[in-house]
C-alpha cells in the first residue's frame, strides 16, 4: 500500500513533507520570522511617512487581531517614529537588518531541501536575501500607500486584488530566488499559488480566531502573551510555506499533463545548466522525522580525498564549486 501510495501526488506530498522535516522547519521558520521582522516593521513604520504609518498599523493590527489593551500597548511600538529612530541608532537599524537577511537563510533551506538542490552559493545567498527583503518592503509599502489613496468600496476591492496579485508574483519570485534560479518558472507556479491564495484565506481565518487569542493572552501574561500569540500566527504561516515548497517538486515528479506542462516537454524541471538533484532518502520516512527524531542519514557519502583531490573525485553531482562552507543545511 505505501509503495503504491508513494505513485500518487499524496504520497509524494506526504513523503517529501516528512524529508524535509517540515514540523521542525516551520517552527523554526517562525521563530526566525517573529525576532525578523517586527523588529523591522517598525522600523520601517517609524522611517515612512504618517499616512503610510497609521496604514501599516492599522494592516497590522487588523491581521493579527490585536485589540483593547492589547492594542495600546503594539501602538506605542508604532505611535512614536523619533524615539524609534534616537533609540535604535544605526548599529541598531544594521543589527534588525541582519536579523531580517538571516531568516531568507532559513527560507532558503526550506526551498533547497524541497527540490533536492546540492549546496553552494555562499555570499551571494545573502545577497539574495537582501533582494528578497527588499521586495517584500516595496510590496508592503505599496500595499499601503494603496489603502491610503484608495478609499471606498472600490478601493477595498482594488486594494484587496492588487494585494492578491501582488502576494502571488512575489512567491513565484521568491521561489525562483531561493532555488537559485535552476528550477523552471513554470514548476514553481503552484507554489506561488499556494502562498498568494492560501495565504490570503489563511489571514481572514486568523481575523477570526487570533482577537480572542491575542486577548486571552495578554490578559494572562501580558506583553509577552501579545508575543506568543505573534508567533502562533507565524507559524502557521510558516506551514504554509513548507507546504508551497514541497508542492512543485511533489507535482513534478508524477507523469500527467500537468507534470509534462510543469517541465516543458523535457525530462526535468530543473533548467538545462543546473547541476543534478541529491538523492533522496536511502530509507522509508516516517513520523518522527516531520520533528527532526529521525536517523540521520548523509544523502551524499563522504570522499576519503580532501581538498583538490576529494572535489576532482567526486561525483559532479556532490561537488561544491562555490568555495566556501555556507551551504544552508
Amino acid at each position: 500500500m505505501a509503495e503504491r501510495l508513494e505513485r500518487t501526488v499524496f504520497g509524494r506530498l506526504w513523503s517529501r513533507l516528512l524529508e524535509v522535516e517540515f514540523v521542525d522547519r516551520s517552527v523554526a521558520l517562525a521563530a526566525k520570522a517573529f525576532v525578523s521582522f517586527l523588529p523591522l516593521l517598525v522600523l520601517v513604520a517609524a522611517v515612512s511617512p504618517q499616512n503610510v504609518r497609521d496604514e501599516i498599523l492599522t494592516v497590522f493590527t487588523i491581521r493579527f487581531g490585536v485589540t483593547g489593551g492589547a492594542f495600546d500597548v503594539v501602538q506605542q511600538a508604532f505611535a512614536a517614529p523619533s524615539q524609534t529612530k534616537s533609540a535604535s541608532g544605526v548599529l541598531g537599524a544594521l543589527i534588525t537588518l541582519a536579523f531580517a537577511v538571516s531568516f531568507t537563510t532559513a527560507l532558503q533551506r526550506v526551498y533547497l531541501r524541497a527540490w533536492r538542490r546540492p549546496p553552494g552559493g555562499g555570499a551571494r545567498n545573502k545577497g539574495r536575501g537582501a533582494m528578497w527583503l527588499g521586495g517584500v518592503l516595496v510590496l508592503l509599502m505599496i500595499a499601503a500607500l494603496a489603502r491610503a489613496v484608495l478609499q471606498g468600496p472600490t478601493g477595498s476591492v482594488l486594494v484587496w486584488a492588487l494585494g492578491l496579485l501582488g502576494s502571488t508574483g512575489l512567491w513565484w519570485w521568491t521561489a525562483r530566488l531561493m532555488v537559485r534560479g535552476e528550477v523552471r518558472w513554470r514548476a514553481l507556479l503552484p507554489t506561488a499559488i499556494v502562498m498568494g491564495i492560501g495565504g490570503w484565506l489563511y489571514t481572514l481565518a486568523a481575523a477570526v480566531w487570533m482577537p480572542a487569542n491575542v486577548a486571552s493572552q495578554f490578559a494572562q501574561f501580558g506583553a509577552f502573551g501579545i508575543a506568543q500569540s505573534f508567533v502562533t500566527w507565524f507559524t502557521g504561516l510558516a506551514f504554509l510555506v513548507v507546504f508551497g515548497a514541497v508542492l512543485g517538486p511533489a507535482l513534478a515528479d508524477g507523469d500527467t499533463a500537468l507534470t509534462r506542462w510543469m517541465r516543458q516537454g523535457r525530462s526535468t524541471a530543473l533548467e538545462p545548466d543546473a547541476k543534478p538533484p541529491l538523492p533522496g532518502p536511502d530509507r522509508p520516512m516516517r513520523l518522527s522525522d516531520a520533528f527532526g527524531l529521525g536517523a540521520k542519514t548523509p544523502q551524499i557519502p563522504a570522499p576519503t580525498q580532501t581538498g583538490a583531490a576529494a572535489r576532482e573525485a567526486a561525483p559532479e553531482s556532490e561537488r561544491d564549486d562555490s568555495g566556501d562552507d555556507d551551504h544552508l543545511d
